[in-house]
């Protein structure tokens, strides 16, 4: 009984580790555009442009982190914590100088 649950736990474990890296990496890494293009210096096409290479890299980075981190919960909890911040600075971006 007790492997079968040590089983059950590695295969939840790199489930979510899955989750985390797939749709996981590609929502922090679009939120990171998002935050990034509004942020940057230069005009809107070059912070753009450069938002979206830095994206890239994260979405990379996310996808790695989340099957390098201790435990799937962990990596879970960072990423969504690295996705807040980044949707924190894009909306109150967004709230405080409008969608320009």
């Amino acid at each position: 009984m007790n492997h079968d649950r040590r089983v059950w736990r590695h295969r939840a474990d790199t489930a979510l580790r899955v989750v985390v890296a797939m749709p996981g990496g590609y929502a922090v890494a679009s939120l990171w555009a998002m935050a990034l293009a509004r942020i940057l210096p230069g005009g809107p096409a070059e912070a753009t442009f450069t938002a979206t290479l830095v994206a890239f890299a994260l979405c990379a980075f996310t996808a790695m982190w989340a099957f390098a981190a201790r435990s799937g919960w962990r990596a879970a909890w960072t990423t969504l914590l690295g996705g807040g911040i980044a949707a924190a600075i894009a909306f109150g971006s967004i709230a405080l100088t409008g969608r320009t």
